[in-house]
């Protein structure tokens, strides 16, 4: 491998609170030449960047035509290949639905070195932030996460619904917002009880957060009055129960609001 070529550092930007981002993606990102983001980094995280550093968006939106997966990848080569130092910064952490596996492996066919640094997961993050705990010892003893978004290749539908329904506590589906009635369904034809707690969280760990909350059955109709938009996560098991109790962070926020609007009368 030419060791004069540059390399790309595949950086996890954390779930949206720029203080979640580690020590090493700060490092890395003052060092960086070129850094290519996503639209869910919290662009907080650019004021890392050193001076001159080349900021290249290459954000993707839901049902908008942007920037392909090709495209991206010539980017990091491109810049790669200049002898830069490249930073890919993705929202959450890059290996958990956000293509590293793709991109390095695009990188290393062309003789480019990496390095993969992880994020905090918004699926994990989002639902401790709401005061959900993902495990309990009384209440869940194994999770796992989901893309919720549809293919647009044709291909089938991959969810093993049935294993999830009944061999998993709590299920964390991502990107699934637009799709919660077909979760709500094939859940409850697969055997989870139409009673299990749900929860779906806005804008997880930033400052506009917001949970709805209910029960699997209901949650549909329980979303026609209380309106949740992507990015959101969806949490489904017995673990929502605690959001009662240990619902830190939004009850600081309305404590900051508060005390706002108390000294500002």
């Amino acid at each position: 491998m030419n060791r004069n070529k540059g390399e790309v550092y595949f950086v996890g930007a954390g779930p949206g609170d720029p203080k979640l981002l580690t020590l090493r993606g700060a490092e890395l990102l003052q060092e960086a030449d070129v850094i290519v983001y996503d639209r869910l980094v919290n662009v907080e995280l650019l004021k890392h960047a050193k001076q001159g550093a080349d900021l290249i968006y290459c954000g993707k939106q839901p049902e908008v035509k942007c920037i392909s997966q090709d495209e991206i990848n010539d980017i990091l080569v491109f810049h790669g290949k200049r002898g830069l130092k490249v930073v890919r910064l993705k929202g959450g952490d890059s290996a958990v639905f956000g293509r590293v596996g793709e991109e390095a492996a695009a990188c290393r066919q062309h003789g480019l070195s990496f390095e993969i640094v992880p994020g905090i997961t918004s699926g994990i993050a989002a639902p401790a932030y709401a005061g959900i705990p993902l495990t309990h010892r009384e209440l869940s003893s194994s999770f796992a996460v989901v893309t919720a978004h549809r293919r647009k290749d044709g291909r089938k539908d991959e969810i093993h619904w049935e294993g999830l329904a009944t061999g998993v506590d709590t299920l964390v589906f991502y990107m699934g917002v637009k799709q919660i009635q077909i979760i709500q369904e094939k859940l409850i034809l697969h055997g989870r009880s139409p009673s299990t707690p749900i929860a779906i969280i806005q804008w997880g760990t930033c400052d506009v957060q917001k949970t709805v909350t209910g029960e699997l059955a209901t949650i549909v109709e329980d979303l026609k009055t209380n309106t949740i938009a992507s990015p959101a996560i969806i949490v489904v098991g017995e673990v929502v129960r605690l959001r009662d109790e240990l619902a830190w962070f939004e009850a600081k926020l309305e404590d900051s609001a508060l005390f706002q609007e108390a000294i500002n009368v």
